[in-house]
């Protein structure tokens, strides 16, 4: 049975974006249906954090919630690089390749600092079996996202707009 501990779902989903980032990269690769891929997962994998991870994550003392809070914060803006690569209509184009770019460093930056910050503080002061009960409400929560298509451009410029209130 694949592991429900929450610290290696998210960490899974971490390496499935940087295996769809290469992907996206490459000029011979069906690179809209990567992105697709891609759109889906980031949302679903930052919505279920927000829904059901963080919040548990701030109740630990040793886990430090400004770093929850910096952590949403990043969120928002790998969703407007998302967002600014979604409305990039050719794939062959140098702004592709920029938005791309853009889109990388932000997503990138913040799973480097998730995994250095939050992920070692959930490994450290997180008991196993609560671990474990945080992955399957990750899973499941971030499963609904998927099904409902959350990584579509409309559904993104909305995340994107409600964040900017």
């Amino acid at each position: 049975m694949p592991s429900t501990d929450v610290v290696e779902l998210i960490l899974k989903d971490h390496r499935r974006m940087e295996d769809l980032f290469r992907t996206m990269r490459n000029v011979e690769a069906d690179r809209a249906a990567a992105l697709a891929d891609f759109a889906g997962l980031l949302i679903a994998h930052a919505s279920a954090e927000e829904d059901k991870v963080y919040p548990a994550l701030r109740r630990y003392k040793n886990v430090d919630g400004d770093d929850v809070d910096h952590g949403v914060h990043e969120h928002h803006e790998a969703n407007e690089a998302l967002l600014a690569l979604l409305e990039v209509k050719d794939t062959a184009s140098d702004e592709w390749d920029e938005k791309l770019e853009e889109l990388v460093t932000a997503v990138n930056h913040h799973a480097d600092e998730e995994e250095r910050t939050l992920l070692n503080d959930a490994r450290e002061n997180i008991a196993d079996a609560r671990r474990a009960e945080l992955g399957q409400a990750f899973h499941e929560a971030r499963a609904q996202y998927l099904k409902a298509d959350c990584g579509s451009v409309e559904n993104v410029r909305e995340l994107v707009a409600a964040a900017g209130d």
